[in-house]
């Protein structure tokens, strides 16, 4: 009869000490990760943001503002939730679109016609419209043209056109089917009628300032 049948003798690795140290500092290093990724978390920032559509120069509502909590770049200037009522009854300087950050330059408590000024809207035909996008702020001349139509007999020709300074306060998007352009420009009080008068008669062209020009 056969003795006990010995059980397969089973060799043991020998652990190299250059694996061992390998995978102490994978260790350590996942767990440097984990530590950066907490402490990204736990400097998020309470900021507003914008909810909906806001033109240019509307007052700003509640209804209008967000929070959100988010990791924000020290570079990024943004306004903070604490202060978003500093920010309501506002003006926005600039158009506003849902899913931005409200940041402090995009709000103004001051209308964006000064004393002194009066706003004049100017219709644009589509081939009147500047491919130059129009900006709040631009600067433009409003020149006065003869209407459609009419003689140049109190003229002559090295008459100079008479122009009318002049800053786009807002511009319009271009109205469906006609693709007109409505620029409220911001004129001083002594120029506004004569303005007005120029756009009712259809004798007013609107030209962009080159960029720094009065």
């Amino acid at each position: 009869m056969a003795g006990p049948v010995a059980p397969p003798r089973v060799s043991a690795r020998r652990r190299r000490p250059g694996v061992i140290a390998l995978s102490l500092a994978l260790i350590a290093a996942g767990g440097a990760g984990v530590a950066v990724l907490l402490l990204q978390v736990g400097n998020r920032t309470e900021v507003v943001t914008v909810v909906r559509d806001v033109q240019v120069g509307q007052v700003l509502t509640e209804d209008d503002l967000g929070k959100a909590s988010m990791a924000l770049d020290p570079a990024v200037k943004a306004v903070h939730s604490d202060d978003l009522d500093s920010v309501v009854g506002k003006r926005a300087a600039v158009e506003l679109k849902p899913g931005s950050l409200l940041a402090p330059s995009q709000v103004t408590k001051d209308s964006l016609v000064k004393v002194g000024e009066q706003l004049v809207p100017i219709g644009l035909k589509p081939e009147q419209v500047p491919a130059t996008a129009l900006v709040p702020g631009q600067k433009v001349q409003l020149v006065h043209v003869p209407a459609q139509g009419a003689t140049d007999t109190d003229k002559t020709s090295n008459t100079t056109p008479q122009t009318i300074d002049g800053r786009v306060v807002k511009a319009s998007g271009a109205a469906p089917g006609t693709g007109v352009v409505v620029v409220d420009v911001a004129t001083t009080a002594e120029d506004g009628p004569t303005a007005a008068a120029w756009v009712s008669a259809g004798a007013l062209r609107l030209v962009l300032a080159a960029p720094g020009g009065n």
